[in-house]
């Protein structure tokens, strides 16, 4: 199964200010000429490390996750907006072979306005940051009942993190009549290696199908050939549960049922993705239909639209997912 989420919109009492913290130590030693800002190595580090937890979000198949969009408000402290999205799925190849493939294609980018200082006169500066990742997996499923099954996966991900610093430059030489000199490698490469263990039921009777997936995954995020200020690593881990009931709901499309669908889906963050963007835990609580297509000689057999309510700590927002079945 392969599908597509939507954008939900969320708000964070606990905004990124660290990432924005980020962003200016990456631009050099010194944004400006004349400010003295100095940050040490151990502060480039955590900085570092912290863009690669924001990544680590991305890397994990997981619905709650799979589109964020998080806005924070303006101020002296400045403000940021960050958006994230992924393509992905994953299914067993048949019963004869047991070989499961996952994949997930992600993107994200961060707009941070920060407020940068230079004597009594505060001034806004715009950097933009956009990230790209990719993640694998190829697992085994062993039965061990007619329904359960035990999936060990074997994960890997690579990723970049590249920005426009230089078009900040230009807008500060031009509004403040500096040459500023910013950091012109602003880009950070990292991989990825772990794996995922999965307990997957399939409940499916002629009047419903129960689909429930009790997921653990441990990836451990690398940087590789970049910049000495944005050298870092992560650990992506997460407990989730996933439940889907399908069930007909009496109407008929395309010589097939039209089948209603619920789901639920929790996860706990225990890596260092927990507490980054202010919440430790997502719940998902959706609802929508699915269209049966395979009655006709046709590559999609299920179309599936659902519509869902994310929430956790700090955060609530909605989303549209669209998913399809080969």
């Amino acid at each position: 199964m392969f599908g597509w989420q939507a954008i939900p919109v969320m708000t964070a009492t606990r905004a990124l200010t660290w990432l924005i913290a980020w962003v200016a130590s990456t631009m050099g030693t010194s944004a400006f000429g004349q400010s003295g800002v100095r940050l040490t190595q151990d502060d480039l580090q955590k900085r570092a490390n912290g863009v690669l937890a924001l990544m680590s979000f991305s890397i994990v198949p997981d619905i709650t996750t799979s589109a964020l969009s998080i806005g924070s408000g303006g101020g002296t402290a400045g403000s940021s907006d960050f958006f994230m999205t992924q393509l992905g799925g994953g299914d067993t190849i048949s019963d004869s072979v047991p070989i499961y493939l996952e994949g997930v294609l992600a993107a994200s980018r961060y707009d941070p306005t920060f407020i940068a200082t230079q004597g009594a006169e505060n001034r806004r500066i715009p950097a933009k940051w956009n990230s790209l990742s990719a993640t694998g997996g190829i697992g085994w499923d062993f039965k061990l009942t007619d329904e359960l099954k035990l999936r060990p996966i074997f994960n890997f991900a690579l990723g970049n993190v590249t920005s426009d610093l230089r078009a900040a430059s230009w807008y500060v030489g031009r509004k403040t009549d500096q040459d500023v000199a910013f950091l012109d490698r602003g880009s950070l490469n990292a991989y990825g290696l772990g794996g995922s263990l999965m307990l997957d039921w399939e409940h499916y009777r002629p009047g419903y199908e129960v689909d429930v997936e009790l997921r653990y995954s441990d990836i451990r995020l690398q940087s590789f050939d970049s910049s000495a200020a944005v050298k870092g690593k992560a650990a992506a881990r997460s407990a989730n549960l996933w439940a889907r009931y399908r069930a007909p709901t009496g109407i008929t499309l395309l010589q097939r049922p039209l089948r209603y669908v619920l789901e639920l889906t929790h996860t706990e963050f225990l890596g260092d993705q927990r507490g980054v963007l202010g919440f430790d835990r997502l719940t998902a609580i959706g609802a929508g239909l699915e269209l049966d297509s395979s009655a006709y000689n046709v590559v999609v057999t299920r179309t599936r639209l659902v519509g869902r309510y994310v929430f956790g700590t700090n955060v609530s927002g909605f989303s549209v997912g669209l998913a399809v079945s080969f």
